[in-house]
């Protein structure tokens, strides 16, 4: 049975990204209010954490997960470690590189929920970029470049192999290899609209290959020149985790990075993914498959509704930008 509603007391953390949620004990049993509060905090904050959930467990973190959303399984390749839940386990892989989850399938997801539950003594933070910001802050001849751009993104640029330095352990080469063991390459609109808020945002990170109809060297300068603007300091958000700390953020709208700088001490935590939809550019044009089938991974989910004012998006091209 659902608790009864009360008045979670949300604090901001920055202008453009990040909220601390308290007041609630997470679970599969709160109030429809509570859980709309929450859904509401996520848009507009992009990543909410809350403190001191030492109470739940991998069963009840799903519960929680099922009233914002439909799982995954715990990932497209990666089948190895767990069904639903992924285990984020430094002695197979570091994720200190950019990247939004999975942006490597057609159905990218919509969120994801992150548990500590051992922690290093020092360092292992988290840092978190929006790319709604990053998208608004475009002046308006990057604004037309990148609303006319798709990106390949494939899981042979996987963060964790990029990231990591020092030679490779058998774990950290068997994580890889299952990591890689299907291929996935999709294209995707450098813009796409938020199927719930409306708003253009930017779909870039570690996953992406090159830009369809450009070049090595091209790509790589753009990439560069984009994925800057996102990392900016003021469109990021650093959270310093406890035990029985969990995160959620929109995985649409952000982008995130494992600070790894706490040399060999473990770190482990426990994630579960949420269900996406596949991306749509401002002009109406869905992502495209190009390898690998998804379907296993996970549902297309459609948004539910629309949880604010959709802006008007006005498609430009190149030479002719719109304000």
């Amino acid at each position: 049975m659902a608790t009864s509603a009360h008045a979670p007391q949300i604090r901001r953390l920055g202008a453009h990204i990040g909220a601390v949620i308290s007041g609630i004990r997470l679970g599969g049993d709160l109030h429809p209010a509570t859980v709309e509060t929450i859904r509401t905090a996520l848009l507009d904050h992009k990543v909410i954490f809350f403190r001191d959930q030492q109470h739940l467990d991998d069963d009840g973190q799903v519960a929680f997960a099922e009233l914002l959303g439909i799982p995954t399984i715990a990932h497209p390749t990666v089948t190895s470690r767990g069904a639903t839940v992924l285990p984020i386990d430094s002695r197979y892989d570091k994720a200190n590189s950019w990247h939004s989850d999975v942006t490597f399938v057609d159905r990218v997801p919509k969120a994801s929920l992150l548990r500590a539950v051992t922690l290093p003594a020092y360092g292992g933070s988290t840092v978190w970029a929006t790319t709604e910001a990053a998208y608004d802050q475009l002046p308006d001849a990057l604004r037309a470049l990148a609303e006319n751009l798709w990106a390949v993104h494939t899981n042979l640029y996987d963060y964790a192999a990029g990231g990591a330095e020092g030679a490779l352990t058998d774990e950290t080469a068997a994580y890889r290899a299952e990591f890689q063991s299907d291929y996935y390459e999709t294209e995707h609109p450098v813009v796409r609209v938020h199927p719930e808020t409306g708003r253009p945002v930017l779909v870039l990170g570690n996953f992406v290959k090159r830009f369809v109809g450009l070049g090595t060297g091209e790509s790589t300068a753009v990439f560069a020149l984009l994925q800057n603007r996102i990392t900016r300091l003021e469109n990021t958000v650093r959270w310093n985790w406890r035990v029985g700390d969990l995160a959620v953020w929109d995985n649409r709208a952000t982008q995130h990075y494992g600070v790894a700088d706490y040399d060999d001490q473990p770190r482990y935590l426990r994630r579960v993914t949420l269900s996406g939809d596949i991306p749509v550019d401002i002009h109406g044009r869905p992502s495209r498959v190009i390898a690998g089938d998804a379907s296993a991974y996970s549902a297309v989910v459609a948004a539910d509704a629309v949880a604010a004012q959709p802006v008007s998006v006005q498609p430009t091209t190149a030479g002719a930008p719109a304000r």
